[in-house]
């Protein structure tokens, strides 16, 4: 009956205090939650920072990891989304740090990819109908190369607000910057993208680094599976 009841919560219901207590006693159900719940915009941001899909999971699963561990901490002054996304963003930065030594040439790529994207586009915006859904996954692909050439304190506020539709001032929060540098950062990343990008793109933003379905159900299985041996080392 125990068992029942526990997987009979509401966890979208409960407060954020409420859901990090139930995680920090080690309910497993809450944890999944936690997870799948915020997996989606934890990865973008990480993107956002890395621009490198695989660096950016590996990110995410570390950040999960730091969080849960110190999950007992959380007074909730802030969103518990936020205070995981400010996790996400330490966890990557630090990992910029260490793929800007590996990698003094990384961004020079960037340049080329905007250089061609015109003419792909021009090809694909008329594609014909049997061709529509692969033109479509080939312009997402490009618009997210696109993004990944903006600078990246553009990068991340863009990531943030315009395509995960986090707020102005939850943004500032999550990146400790006043919403008035945010403001500024939109303008200018909005403006470098019109500059880059045919008119007929930018609606697809929403569809982009997806991190859903196959994606989001196998890193939360390695973050649950980590989280049950971090459970068994401390018994």
């Amino acid at each position: 009956m125990t068992s029942m009841r526990i997987q009979a919560r509401d966890y979208a219901g409960m407060s954020d205090i409420e859901l990090a207590r139930c995680c920090s006693a080690g309910d497993h159900d809450a944890v999944r939650h936690l997870v799948t719940s915020n997996n989606q915009r934890l990865f973008r941001t990480g993107w956002s920072i890395l621009k490198n899909r695989q660096e950016a999971e590996d990110a995410l699963q570390s950040c999960y990891a730091k969080a849960l561990a110190a999950i007992h901490t959380f007074e909730g002054r802030s969103s518990l989304t936020t205070w995981l996304t400010r996790i996400a963003i330490n966890e990557a930065l630090a990992r910029k740090r260490v793929q800007d030594r590996r990698r003094k040439h990384f961004e020079a790529e960037g340049v080329q990819v905007l250089e061609n994207y015109r003419e792909q586009l021009a090809k694909g915006s008329h594609a014909p109908s049997p061709e529509a859904e692969a033109a479509r996954e080939q312009l997402r692909s490009m618009l997210e190369r696109a993004i990944a050439v903006l600078p990246e304190n553009f990068r991340t506020v863009f990531v943030l607000h315009e395509i995960e539709g986090v707020s102005v001032e939850e943004t500032a929060e999550a990146l400790d910057i006043p919403t008035g540098t945010v403001k500024t950062r939109l303008m200018r990343a909005r403006r470098k993208l019109q500059q880059a990008l045919a008119p007929e793109v930018r609606g697809a933003l929403t569809g982009t680094f997806p991190f859903a379905g196959a994606d989001c159900a196998r890193l939360t299985e390695r973050v649950m599976r980590d989280f049950v041996e971090r459970q068994k080392l401390a018994d």
